[in-house]
């Protein structure tokens, strides 16, 4: 059984205590950011800073020039001048005791989306996602296989990789102005599918009528003709799974010794951080499941996927909901390892919740 934290860069460089804080909430391991999309963060215990702003998707590691011929992340501009606040954190926490995973955001960047839009997911109105990279473009693989690559070339640890393949339409814009139409969740994972030059080419003339129905559903449900029901996308799901599998295939030939944990959900119509696949087709070293929120959903959903695949499952919970508990329950339906969100955000309450928690798991 395995704990660890989440916790971001700027939570510990500069703050010569934070290491020993997170050391001392017991659990073993901390997952740390190291490529990241843009978020605005608050440090309720660095010594310098209160509120971060990370203005876009970055690299917090050393970009080596001649590895990134085409797409590439940029480098953070905000907060401490160190380029390499990966390897100061990582290293702070090793001293600790603490083991480190890479935390690597692949595919989420509205930076290299907005730059390349011939890149980004387009849904069944032709409209684009510019913070959604399509990895049924080559170059976008390049990107996302580039970023495992560099990190597995300057620092030994292990990687958890989130968004490993599409983002679709929910996703908080800079003024979100979406919910007025009370889109159903159907609705939603319908503007999901991604109908760019890419994607259409993969599933072939299917496509034409894929789309077509997808507009047609999304239509009557938001003019009140009746809720939207899903169409038949078993191509296009099928080529998601397939080219998931892909990524993480190749990925877990980079990462070598290094173990590989994937975000993901046994639904191949779920897009975002946690990215939909076959359970039975894709295989990381484990896969990571977002068990926040109720708890019984969450152990039905442990239990769902425990049958569907041999591959460890360790469960993702939050410290920062109001109402949270049953990290023994998700143990016993299956889990073989939590990491709890976030150390870096969460109050003195919130932490010390995440420490009660991992004691009482491992005793």
């Amino acid at each position: 059984m395995s704990h660890g934290v989440f916790a971001y860069t700027w939570d510990l460089v500069g703050d010569p205590e934070a290491a020993a804080r997170i050391a001392g909430l017991g659990a073993g391991t901390v997952t740390l950011q190291a490529a990241y999309h843009s978020v605005r963060g608050i440090t309720p215990w660095h010594p310098a800073h209160r509120v971060v702003h990370a203005e876009h998707a970055a690299a917090y590691f050393p970009l080596c020039e001649d590895r990134w011929p085409g797409l590439r992340p940029l480098a953070p501009s905000w907060g401490v001048d160190n380029p390499d606040r990966f390897g100061t954190a990582a290293a702070a926490l090793t001293a600790a005791g603490m083991a480190v995973e890479a935390w690597l955001v692949l595919t989420h960047s509205s930076a290299v989306g907005s730059a390349h839009p011939d890149v980004t997911v387009r849904n069944a109105y032709g409209e684009r996602y510019p913070y959604a990279l399509c990895p049924s473009h080559q170059a976008v693989r390049d990107y996302a296989l580039t970023i495992v690559s560099e990190v597995c070339s300057q620092y030994d640890v292990d990687l958890m990789l989130e968004a490993c393949g599409w983002l679709g339409f929910d996703h908080g814009s800079h003024h979100e102005k979406t919910e007025g139409a009370e889109l159903s969740a159907t609705a939603r994972r319908l503007l999901s599918l991604c109908f760019c030059p890419a994607c259409r080419t993969a599933i072939g003339p299917e496509a034409d009528r894929l789309a077509r129905a997808v507009r047609s559903a999304v239509d009557s449900e938001l003019q009140g003709s009746g809720p939207a029901e899903l169409v038949d996308a078993a191509a296009l799901l099928a080529h998601r799974t397939t080219v998931i599998g892909e990524l993480v295939s190749e990925a877990k030939s980079l990462a070598s010794h290094r173990r590989l944990l994937l975000m993901a959900t046994d639904d191949p119509w779920v897009t975002g951080p946690d990215v939909g696949v076959d359970f039975q087709t894709v295989t990381p070293d484990a896969f990571v499941l977002k068990c926040w929120g109720d708890t019984q959903a969450a152990v039905r959903q442990l239990k769902a996927a425990a049958e569907r695949t041999t591959i460890p499952l360790i469960a993702n919970v939050t410290a920062l909901d109001t109402e949270w508990n049953g990290v023994t329950e998700l143990l016993q339906a299956g889990a073989s390892g939590v990491r709890y969100y976030h150390a870096g955000l969460a109050s003195k309450a919130r932490l010390d919740r995440i420490r009660t928690a991992v004691a009482e798991a491992s005793a």
